[in-house]
This record gives C-alpha cells, structure tokens and sequence, in this order.
C-alpha cells in the first residue's frame, strides 16, 4: 500500500455499488478478511463507516467492482494515517444530535440509509450508518425514521447521564427536512404506514414531554450527511474536521 496511489476521501462520489451479477467473481475469504479489518477499524475512524458498512452488504458474493471500492478504502486510510479523534478539554456540556437519511440510496433494494450522531459539546459520543429496516416511500418518510432511531438512543443517553444526576431538557435532533420536523410537532398529520406511524406517536409523545426537539439545520451543516453517502471532497473534510478528526501527532 505504500505504493499505491493515495485517495482523499474513502469513496468516490460517482460509485453505485449492486450485485454485480455480471461482474467477475474474486476470493470471498480475502474479502471478508479486508471488511472484517475495516469494521474493527471503524470504532475509531468514523469517517469510513458508511463506505465500509456498503462494501460489507456484498459479502455473501463479492465481485471485482466491490474489491476496488474496498481497496480505496485502504488508499484513503494511507493517505489520512495519522488522524484520530479529539476530546478537548474544556467543552461544554450541552448534548446535542444530528440526523438524516439518504433516500432510496441503496441500489440494489432502493431502501434508506439512516445516519446519527451524538455530541456532548464539542465531543463526539455516538454514531452510526445503518440501511432502514423498510423502503421508504418520499424523503419526509426516510428523514422520520432516521429522526426516530436518533430520538431513541438520546433517550437512552439522558438515561444514562440521570444515573450521574445529569438532566436534559429538550435535547435537540438537527434535521435538514422540514416536513420531517413538522411530522413530528403537528398532531393533525398521519401517516399511511404502521412502521411511520409508531415512529410518530413517539418521536410526538417524547416533544410533548419536552425531552427532545426537532431543530432545522440547513443541509450544508449537516454533519450526519456523511454517515448516509459518498461526499466530495470539501464537504467530507469539514464534516469530518467538525466530528473531531483531526491529525494527531
């Protein structure tokens, strides 16, 4: 790898991963072994979780176009060696989330991808990238669930911080999707499925009861944008600069 020509960001803005099913079959041990490095890799480096959580989805029969997509993960990893996360010392204490959903980005089924993260001031807690569970049918649909997966674990934080004495009010979920927040605040909407509906009766009832709020944040801020598809290569550094990674010596 040493070698091997550099990339500045782990996934290209222009790659749209399928099954490849005519695409050239390579070593299924080698590939796994390359996801499951990356995956423990991953605790740390943030930045790579969605591009390595995409090319695990093809384990099961991974082709050639799969393997490359891999392998400008390790040239980004070259390439950004030394970054890590940074906890300064004299944040704040404000907890604080961001969400968003990237819809119908997943190829192969057309499902949502969701992305959360969660701040303690300047200090990052908790993220993750994960595809939604059904196929969502509008963007407002996609934004709501990924907005109900993220009120859900701050509810699990602000249980976690009473155990200290700790007590939030209000914590706020950025969304970049106004309908999404006036979903959640306005009683008068309903939605047409099961799985939006028992995401809004709870996302409502926890608004009413002043432990959450849906805040807008223009989607330019939106730092959860890079847990849910490939950015180019401004946008990636400063979302990753703003989730704390930066080079350490």
């Amino acid at each position: 790898m040493d070698n091997a020509k550099k990339s500045k960001t782990p996934m290209s803005t222009t790659t749209r991963l399928d099954k490849d099913e005519q695409g050239k079959s390579i070593d299924q041990k080698l590939y796994r072994s390359m996801i499951d490095s990356l995956l423990y890799l991953a605790a740390s480096r943030l930045d790579i979780l969605f591009s390595v959580c995409l090319c695990a989805r093809f384990q099961a029969c991974p082709k050639e176009s799969h393997l490359h997509a891999v392998k400008r993960i390790f040239k980004y990893l070259v390439y950004t060696q030394s970054l890590g996360l940074w906890y300064p010392r004299n944040s704040t204490f404000d907890l604080h989330t961001y969400s968003d959903a990237n819809f119908g980005g997943y190829k192969v089924d057309r499902k949502s991808t969701s992305g959360t993260c969660q701040f303690l001031g300047n200090m990052l807690i908790s993220w993750f990238s994960k595809k939604q569970n059904s196929v969502a049918l509008s963007t407002t649909e996609a934004e709501y669930i990924a907005a109900g997966s993220c009120c859900a674990q701050v509810m699990w934080m602000k249980q976690q911080l009473l155990d200290y004495g700790i007590i939030f009010e209000k914590v706020p979920i950025k969304c970049d999707n106004t309908s999404a927040i006036c979903l959640g605040k306005n009683p008068v909407h309903h939605s047409r499925t099961k799985d939006i509906d028992i995401r809004y009766h709870f996302i409502n009832d926890h608004i009413e009861r002043n432990d959450v709020e849906l805040v807008f944040v223009p989607t330019k801020d939106q730092i959860a944008d890079i847990f849910t598809k490939p950015l180019d290569e401004q946008s990636f550094s400063r979302f990753r600069m703003e989730l704390g990674l930066c080079e350490i010596d």
